[in-house]
């Protein structure tokens, strides 16, 4: 069974993998990671050759091959639920832990990085907010539950992401 973090984008779910998958001691896998390391460039530069279509094509495969692993903790790329298969592989296959953060602390986590824009409205809390009303149902659909980051350590939110996943080997949640 392995672990997915899904939410989005500067929820924490990089940072936070790394910790639970050292506690775990089951190996880490960050799906933005893999996905660049498998097409050869950045996020930001497949948004702008390939695309969000092409970009989200690719984050699609990449997600489903990481499906097929076994035993792992999975930062998901925070678009990972736009895919219903993806959402379905996921279920089939571990245990979802939706991390979320308000749209204020996600804009100032992410605001001196290259990560795209999604949305017309630019990078920033217009953006963050219009993506939270888009993706936040589908987070909730997969996720077993959700552990809110704001104001909190990284090692309180793995304490939250930890007995998650004892509850789900225990068949406690799905």
């Amino acid at each position: 069974m392995n672990l997915y973090l899904v939410g989005p984008r500067g929820a924490g779910k990089t940072t936070v993998g790394r910790l639970v998958s050292a506690r775990l001691r089951l190996p880490f896998v960050d799906a933005d990671a893999e996905l660049e390391r498998d097409a050869g460039r950045t996020i930001a530069e497949l948004f702008a050759a390939e695309g969000e279509t092409g970009f989200r094509a690719r984050e699609c495969r990449v997600l489903l091959a990481l499906t097929r692993r076994a035993g792992a903790v999975v930062a998901t790329g925070g678009g990972a639920v736009l895919h219903a298969e993806v959402r379905a592989a996921l279920a089939a296959t571990g245990a979802t832990v939706w991390l979320d953060a308000s749209p204020a602390v996600r804009a100032t986590r992410i605001a001196d990085t290259d990560r795209p824009a999604l949305t017309e409205h630019g990078r920033g809390l217009d953006e963050e907010r219009a993506v939270a009303r888009a993706r936040e149902p589908l987070y909730r659909a997969c996720a077993a539950a959700r552990v809110g980051t704001d104001g909190r350590t990284t090692e309180e939110v793995a304490d939250d992401v930890e007995r998650v996943w004892r509850a789900a080997a225990r068949g406690d949640v799905r």
